[in-house]
Formats: C-alpha cells, structure tokens, sequence
C-alpha cells in the first residue's frame, strides 16, 4: 500500500469551490488505481461563525461547518487523527461504516470508547473492505453533531463502474440544522427541565439557510449549483439535521434514485425525496436540454407527525443554468420557482416513497437475506416519562420528566466504555445480558395508551451468537403521541423485510415479508403508528448501539446494545484494543 497525506482545510476549500460549481471530484481520489492509505487530521477547535446574522464560537473540525470531506475508493485504509482543543469531551463516528475487525474505530461514546478529553487525540484506523457509496462522519456525544459533521465518500474500485451511466459530475448536499444559540445548551437545559428543547431557527443547505430565511437572503448565505443543460449529476443527499425527516424536492426536475445509504437500489423517479436524519439517498439529475429562463429552488422542510414543537421552516438552495459552455447567467431578474412539497404530516406519502426501495439483489450485486431465523425479538419504540425529582418543578407531560424507551427501558449511559469493560471480561456494575425480547407489559401499541407512561431506566444489552439469524420487529407506540423513529445500527447493514401500520400481528404480518430483493439499510424509519421489520446476520463481533437518530430521543434514553459473541475463526474475534484508545 502507498501512503497519502491530505490537508482537509484546503480540502474543503476546495468543496466550497466546488459547491457553486458543481464539479468537485479529487483527482488524487482518481489517480492511484490500488487501494492505499490515506491519512487526515482532524483538529476539533472553536471558530466563530455567522449565520441569520448571528455570530457564535462553535466546535467545528479544522474550523469548518460543515466539517471537511474524506474521499476513498474501496479497499482503502483511513487513518484519521482527531486532536481534541476543545473543553467538550469529543468522540467521532463513521456513520454506515461497518468496522469489521476494527470495532475500536466505531466511535459512539461509552459504547466502543471512552470519549476524547480536551488536549488528548485519538487516531482511528479503519479499512473500508467491501462498502462504496454515500457515507458521513459525526459527532457521536451530546449534541456535538450540530455542528460536527461532513461527508465521507467512498468510490468503486479502480475501474469498477457504477450499475447505471456515470454521471457528469458529483456533489455532495448536507441537510443541517442551526441554532442561533449554543445547541449543547439548548439540550442540556431540557435535560434539566424535563421538557422538550428549543428547536432549531433554521435548516441549512452544505451549511447555508438559504433564500427564505430574511437575514439568509440579506448576507447571501444561499447554496448555489450551477448546472449545464443536457448533463446528468449524482447528487449525493446526507441527512445529518439533528432531529427532523426531511422532504426535498427540486422546482420543475424530477430525479431518479440510485442508491440508498451507500448501497445501490433499483432506479425509480420521483420528484420529491423523503430522508431520514442518519440516511443517505443518491440521485440523479437530468438536466433540462436547453437552459431554461429561471432558476430553481432546492427545497427542504419537514416532516413532522408527532405532537410537540418543532421547526417549521424551509431551507433553500439555487439551481442556475449556464447560458454558455464558459459563462452563467447574470440575469438575476430571471423568475425564481419553487416546488411544491407535501404536508407537514403526509405519511401516506413517506410510506409510498419507501415502499419503492429494492435492492438490485442481481448476479453482479448479489444480497443474501435470511431466509429463517435464529434469534426472533419485537422491540416497542416511543416516548415515555421519568418522575421529576423532589423538590424541583418539571415541564415533562403532567409536571413529569420527558424520556423514551425501547421495550420500556430507558438506555443510561455507563461511565466507561462498554466494549472496553466486555473485552476484559470486566462488564460488572457496567451493564446487564437482560436486554427483553420482548415488551414486559403488552398493550395495544397503537391504540389507546396506558395510563402508566414511566420508563425504566437501564443500561442493558441483548447477547447474540456468531452468524445467527436474526429478526428484530420494530413496534412504535403512541404513548405521548404516535410518531416516526429512524433507527440506526452500528456495524451492519440490515434487510427491511416488511412495514405496515397498526400493530405488527405475528400470524399474518411474516407471510408478506420481501424475502427476495428487500430494501439494504443501516438506518430505517419506523413508521408513525406502525412497525418494520429487519433481519441480519450477526457476523461482525463486538458491541454495537442501535439508536433513533433523532437527538432528542437519543438524549432521553431510545437506545440499547448488542453484544455479539466471537466466532471461532481468528477473523471472527474481537481485536485488542489500540494503545492510544481514550480513557474515561
């Protein structure tokens, strides 16, 4: 292997180029037809950064928002070295990246490492063996994801090409949120309240507002993509917004989908996509023949079907034509159009946009879906509530403390790291093997809801042998309301089998499962008022979270852990840990 060093500030220099250019495609990515090493340094520092005409020192890494971007083909190793300058404790995750024998570069914290403190580094080495596509990178403790994250792109092997006609150019869109505030302030006061946090005063664009926002238009903070007629773009969606689905749909295009959190799925049109925070959704752009006399708006805003606050407003970019081969249109009085995108609440509209998913499941890109399983477990999923302590007033639901669960227990962080404690045989007073199979208590899920609404709170995990076969139904719930749940999970790839709505019934539900060409994801929305169900393959030992993406729910306990058990080949076991792994 050959070794390179990139610089990410000029790196991501570049990407802001590339953003009003639309063409941005590292050559060094291109030039080197094996898989090599590629070395970055990520410096997580202060930087002070205006939006909505609001100033505010925030963490970034190298001081941009979003953070630099990582390019890779397939087969190579990333050596990523995160140098910590800030008060936070920080820990970083490579979101859909399986980390197969490199469990310790997985990054959520308190699950596979104690967090990085201020003036410490950690430096997380991985091989990206067997994955290609869309990926991003995040902040994996607190809040910090507000403002730590940017994309990671792995391209096919050297010559390998995509299943479909190679676009003309890539580009990366990052849906964000900002917070005219401190986002670490704004949870750690819920916290404190029990109540639900502000939300955010924006959406971004690649860390723009955009258009419809007043002081946005004002300091021209607007994505702009400047395209050619006639041209096909991969346009590379990444959902890292903090707790908001999002609908986004391009005025007067329609776009074909392609790939689906960094794999690829039967193509299909649709003029507005539905992704979920932790998904990433690849489309392509077929630009009209001849450049038309307007320019478009980008849009994005959310979809919404709970029954608390949340932000209600839209973040645009700008989609301008070139007139020429050489110059683009200095016509700003050429009519900006908007698209029309669903209601707030639509979910007849997300069910049908994801009922289209399918994997290729074809002799070049075959799946492998377990055909009968092993370990069977139905988890409930949903809102709850904690008592509020003595002596303190709480603007929980009925003056009590706002939490969520899984199967009713409310996931509590341990103060060490769990793979850590699980590798040294040393898990006592860290966690639990007790995790339920199933509710404790059954009610009707979608129903009317029981008046008990208290959680338990726990740090329990669920044990699976190597290779098992195994199906996890996810059950929302309406306690507090019915509503979605994007949940991810850590170090694998899942089938989506089947979804409905209603209460997932165990005698009929199964017969309709796609056990022939289902949707591949790492992160699947639970339907509002329904289930879904996903099977895998325990292969990749270790311990690994599975969480909803959305913060707040993460920050209130909708979490739990797997512990996968050692195999009996030498490349079936967990590694030793690295010597610089943090201490807690």
């Amino acid at each position: 292997m050959g070794a390179l060093i990139f610089h990410p500030a000029a790196i991501f220099g570049a990407l802001v180029v590339a953003i009003s250019s639309i063409g941005f495609f590292p050559s060094v990515v291109i030039a080197y037809p094996g898989p090599i090493t590629r070395h970055y340094t990520f410096d997580v520092r202060l930087q002070n950064v205006t939006r909505l005409c609001h100033t505010k020192a925030m963490v970034t890494v190298n001081g941009s928002f979003p953070g630099p971007p990582i390019y890779a083909r397939e087969g190579d190793r990333l050596v990523i070295k995160v140098i910590n300058n800030v008060k936070n404790n920080v820990s970083l995750h490579w979101h859909g990246i399986r980390q197969v024998q490199s469990q310790w570069a997985d990054g959520p914290a308190y699950i596979t490492q104690c967090p990085i403190q201020r003036g410490q580094s950690y430096v997380y080495n991985f091989t990206l063996n067997g994955q290609r596509g869309t990926f991003f990178w995040h902040a994996h403790i607190t809040w910090l994801r507000a403002t730590l994250y940017g994309p990671l792109i792995i391209l096919p092997k050297h010559n390998v090409p995509y299943p479909f006609a190679k676009p003309y150019k890539e580009i990366p869109i990052m849906f964000g949120e900002w917070w005219n505030s401190d986002s670490e302030a704004v949870i750690n006061q819920a916290l404190q309240n029990g109540g639900g946090p502000n939300v955010s005063d924006a959406y971004t664009l690649n860390g723009f507002p955009g258009p419809l926002y007043n002081c946005s238009q004002k300091q021209n903070e607007t994505l702009k993509l400047k395209v050619k007629a006639g041209k096909t773009y991969m346009l590379r969606l990444i959902n890292a917004a903090l707790n908001d689905e999002l609908f986004f749909s391009i005025a007067n295009h329609s776009v074909t989908v392609v790939e689906a959190d960094a794999l690829y799925v039967k193509p299909f049109k649709t003029n507005i996509v539905v992704i979920a925070p932790g998904q990433t959704t690849n489309i392509l752009l077929k630009t009209k023949p001849h450049p038309p006399h307007s320019r478009f708006l980008m849009a994005a805003r959310p979809y919404f079907t709970g029954t608390g606050t949340f932000d209600n407003t839209t973040t645009a970019g700008i989609l301008e034509y070139y007139t020429t081969t050489t110059t683009t249109s200095k016509d700003h009085n050429a009519p900006v159009i908007r698209p029309t995108l669903p209601p707030i609440n639509d979910t007849a509209y997300v069910a049908n946009f994801t009922s289209k998913f399918r994997s290729l499941a074809n002799e070049k890109f075959p799946i492998t879906v377990p055909q009968t399983v092993d370990r069977s477990f139905f988890f409930t999923v949903g809102l709850g509530t904690n008592p509020c302590p003595k002596n303190q007033t709480c603007q929980g639901p009925n003056g009590t403390k706002f939490a969520a669960s899984m199967n009713n227990v409310s996931f509590v962080l341990p103060n060490t790291s769990m793979l850590q404690s699980y590798f040294f045989k040393k898990s006592n007073g860290v966690f639990t093997a007790d995790f339920p199979t199933s509710p404790l208590i059954k009610f009707n899920y979608t129903g009317t809801p029981p008046n008990n609404t208290m959680v338990m709170d726990g740090t329990k995990v669920a044990v699976l042998p190597f290779n098992a076969s195994v199906e996890v139904v996810l059950q929302d719930t309406s306690i507090l309301g019915a509503e979605g749940h994007p949940l991810h999970l850590h170090g694998y790839n899942f089938f989506v089998v089947g979804q409905g709505f209603g209460n997932f019934d165990p005698k009929k539900d199964p017969a309709k499962y796609n056990l022939v060409d289902p949707q591949e994801r790492n992160t699947v929305g639970v339907p509002s008022g329904g289930w879904v169900a996903i099977r895998f393959f325990a292969d990749n030992p270790g311990v690994w979270f599975m969480h909803c993406h959305f913060e707040v729910h993460l920050s209130w306990g909708l979490k739990m852990a797997w512990i996968v058990e050692d195999g009996k080949l030498p490349n079936q076991r967990l590694p030793p840990p690295p010597a610089d792994l943090p201490k807690c």
